[in-house]
């Protein structure tokens, strides 16, 4: 059985990874949300479609929350084969928060968070004959878009979500080498402008669907598959 964990998976992207990837034959699939019974209902679903999955509640500004899910995973399977980094937030919006605060917020989850989580979990990963990462990023974490004049969204702000997402590109290097002797592939992916709650469902967006899809075909990559790259449903993106 191929077991797999995708964060953030009771909404959105994450929800529409975690029931593609059910779908695969012998897939088990772990679904994390702060919220339990959130989850619980999503893997619920998928199991009534008859598919394999189960939720574990995780808070990734939580330690003890990500130790539990990591140990939870140990006990009951004794290895991981696929984590989708996907749990992320942006507040750039809030006007209540000061810039400290707003900063704090969204590291603590899109990074810290998540570097957190994927430490705690290199060694199940390392008990996988064939470890894939992705991290769910955004093109406006581009360090080389950002300073692109001509680019669509050269000038929106969003200072917090734009750094924390260049900042989990790095984390992205960082763990491609880190699972390198384990044979593991590890990529960033830019889901695109999706409908999703945190952008107000963006009318101009694809469905969570389509945005899954580029996610969903780097967690099933094989032995001769990419790693430590940057891309979208288009292709690469320039780091």
């Amino acid at each position: 059985m191929i077991v797999a964990l995708v964060t953030g998976a009771n909404s959105g992207i994450g929800e529409a990874v975690a029931r593609q990837l059910a779908r695969q034959p012998d897939h088990h699939v772990i679904l994390t949300s702060r919220n339990p019974e959130a989850g619980e209902k999503v893997a619920a679903s998928i199991v009534a479609e008859g598919h394999s999955a189960s939720s574990v509640q995780l808070d990734l500004a939580s330690d003890t929350s990500i130790a539990a899910a990591a140990k939870h995973i140990q006990e009951v399977y004794g290895k991981l084969d696929i984590l989708v980094n996907n749990a992320g937030t942006a507040v750039d919006h809030r006007s209540d928060l000061s810039v400290r605060e707003n900063l704090s917020m969204t590291f603590d989850t899109n990074v810290f968070g998540t570097a957190v989580l994927t430490d705690a979990l290199l060694d199940l990963l390392r008990q996988s004959t064939a470890p894939r990462v992705v991290f769910v990023s955004s093109s406006l974490g581009s360090l080389a878009l950002s300073n692109d004049e001509n680019w669509p969204y050269y000038h929106m702000i969003s200072k917090s979500y734009k750094s924390s997402k260049a900042a989990v590109n790095m984390l992205v290097l960082h763990y491609s080498r880190a699972l390198r002797d384990a044979n593991g592939l590890v990529n960033s992916v830019c889901p695109g402008l999706v409908k999703t709650k945190m952008n107000g469902y963006a009318e101009d967006g694809v469905t969570p669907d389509v945005g899954a899809r580029r996610i969903v075909e780097l967690a099933l990559v094989g032995a001769d598959g990419p790693t430590a790259t940057f891309s979208d449903r288009d292709g690469s993106i320039p780091w």
